[in-house]
């Protein structure tokens, strides 16, 4: 029997302060019913101090399902590893980074790094040289398209041939969530359309994962 993958919950894009409240039950709920390893809340832009508030709201309903939280922010200008610190959260992402030896450096007492919206395989082993702890194919891009699901399942398959560095591949329908076990990737990441508004769909996952695994 091979391993079987772990779950990784995205929220939606451009959460922000109106909505962080629905999202914090929507997520106990979620977690509540499988075996999440991690939660990407992906806020919207807002200063340093209102960032910090939102993680606050947001890690303790996490953490407390034994999942890590781990934050991004697009078209945040500030220090998003401050935030996450401050906020109480495990560790930040970031897409299509430019300076991820320099956040490395900034995350300390083992925070967690990850990257993702890497559009090539010479992008991707950069940044694993870099000293992330996950990288992430696929996942909505900000204006809602999904990209190629055989193109994320087949970079994950080529990641977890080649590389130790653990990778998150995301599902945005529930048919793909089996193939992106069987490629071999050590998390499947569900888009928040997934299970936001049906927690249900997390346990489901988590039977297909282990369906895929046996």
């Amino acid at each position: 029997m091979s391993r079987s993958a772990r779950l990784a919950l995205l929220g939606p894009h451009g959460l922000d302060a109106d909505g962080i409240e629905a999202f914090a039950a929507a997520l106990k709920a979620a977690c509540g019913v499988g075996d999440v390893a991690a939660v990407v809340l992906r806020l919207a832009a807002a200063d340093e101090r209102a960032l910090t508030a939102r993680v606050k709201q947001i890690a303790p309903v996490t953490q407390a399902q034994g999942a890590a939280l781990v934050v991004a922010c697009a078209g945040f200008a500030g220090d998003l590893a401050t935030v996450a610190i401050r906020g109480g959260a495990d560790g930040i992402h970031v897409d299509k980074p430019r300076d991820l030896r320099d956040l490395r450096g900034r995350l300390p007492d083992g925070r967690i790094l990850g990257a993702g919206g890497l559009e090539t395989k010479h992008t991707a082993m950069e940044a694993g040289e870099a000293g992330i702890d996950y990288l992430m194919f696929g996942g909505l891009y900000p204006d809602g398209v999904a990209p190629d699901p055989e193109l994320v399942r087949a970079r994950a398959a080529w990641w977890a041939e080649i590389f130790e560095t653990p990778c998150i591949a995301v599902a945005a329908l529930p048919d793909e969530v089996g193939p992106l076990c069987s490629a071999g990737a050590e998390f499947v990441g569900l888009e928040s359309g997934l299970w936001l508004q049906d927690p249900g769909a997390v346990e489901r996952a988590q039977r297909t994962l282990q369906e895929a695994a046996a």
